[in-house]
């Protein structure tokens, strides 16, 4: 016999289904303006509404900017899920994006142009690349112009609960040619990927549990970052390239940054090697965020995992 707890998930699980298939459904009706600036005003009003993600997203504000007032931080918050509201908007629009029209969408221009074309293009002639990354701007753009642009990127792809939702996750993410590995096989599949001369996209901002992550100074905090990224970098000697999508104003248009290369430490010792660059690694996340708070999720725990005998940070 079927549990009723059982039953209430998967029906709960098909409700959030239709909801995201009715709200990006709508979206992708309308103009593309018009979807962005009416999603963009109701994630304004649902951050405001929504109590326990707003203390979430003020608590990382108080310690990420302790200098800023409560209403400056208030106001990178409601700026922060605007720009998720045009994300969401433009995901709904995503196939209108065409190797033809992409580059009036994301543009590569400047020194991030010449990082691109004279040092990431060479080395993929012979080996991958890893690109830092983060929940910054547009991030599922940001791997879906790279395939169009005849670059598809390998990405891990976080398991999302409602698997109704996961599905249709991964077919978004897979529409611009992106490849995608499950978390448990992450490890193989990334040196995979990179043998393979592969753009291998890993970001680094996401909360880890005290047994999966190192802690590294981020916003002048103690974090559980995933040391993934470093250890494969160290051991391979993969070249590490910062890159972030950052939005035109409250525009549909996008430039790529790709930042200098993260230079590895020479340590004999692998272990701490690999801390080095991940913190070197936390440092240039912080940076980008510190400069466009407003293209940062900030409602993520990501001060959640604390040193042995520190106190919780969150309420809820």
């Amino acid at each position: 016999m079927t549990r009723p707890r059982g039953r209430t998930r998967r029906l709960r699980y098909r409700l959030e289904y239709a909801g995201l298939r009715l709200v990006t459904g709508a979206l992708g009706t309308l103009p593309l303006p018009v979807a962005m600036r009416f999603a963009a005003a109701v994630a304004a009003l649902v951050i405001r509404v929504a109590r326990p993600i707003r203390r979430i997203g003020l608590t990382n504000l108080a310690i990420a900017f302790p200098e800023k007032s409560a209403a400056e931080r208030a106001a990178i918050l409601r700026a922060s899920y605007r720009n998720l509201g045009r994300m969401v908007a433009e995901c709904a629009h995503l196939a209108d994006i065409t190797p033809a029209n992409v580059d009036a969408t994301v543009r590569l221009e400047g020194e991030s142009d010449r990082i691109w074309h004279q040092e990431i293009v060479p080395r993929l002639q012979t080996q991958g690349v890893l690109i830092l990354t983060g929940h910054f701007g547009n991030w599922e753009l940001f791997a879906y112009a790279y395939g169009l642009r005849g670059y598809p990127v390998s990405l891990v792809h976080q398991t999302i609960k409602n698997p109704l939702v996961d599905v249709y996750v991964e077919r978004m993410r897979s529409g611009g040619g992106t490849r995608l590995f499950r978390k448990r096989e992450a490890a193989r599949a990334v040196l995979r990927a990179l043998k393979e001369r592969a753009l291998v996209v890993l970001p680094l901002d996401q909360n880890q549990s005290r047994r999966a992550g190192i802690f590294v100074d981020f916003f002048g905090l103690p974090a559980s970052t995933s040391d993934g990224l470093a250890r494969i970098g160290v051991r391979n000697d993969a070249p590490v390239y910062p890159a972030f999508l950052v939005r035109d104003g409250t525009s549909a248009r996008h430039r790529i940054v790709f930042l200098p290369r993260v230079e590895i430490a020479s340590m004999a010792d692998r272990d701490s090697a690999a801390h080095e660059l991940t913190q070197r690694c936390t440092a240039v996340l912080e940076s980008m965020i510190r400069t466009h708070p407003d293209h940062w999720l900030w409602t993520h725990k990501r001060w959640r995992t604390r040193p042995l005998g520190e106190p919780e940070l969150y309420d809820v």
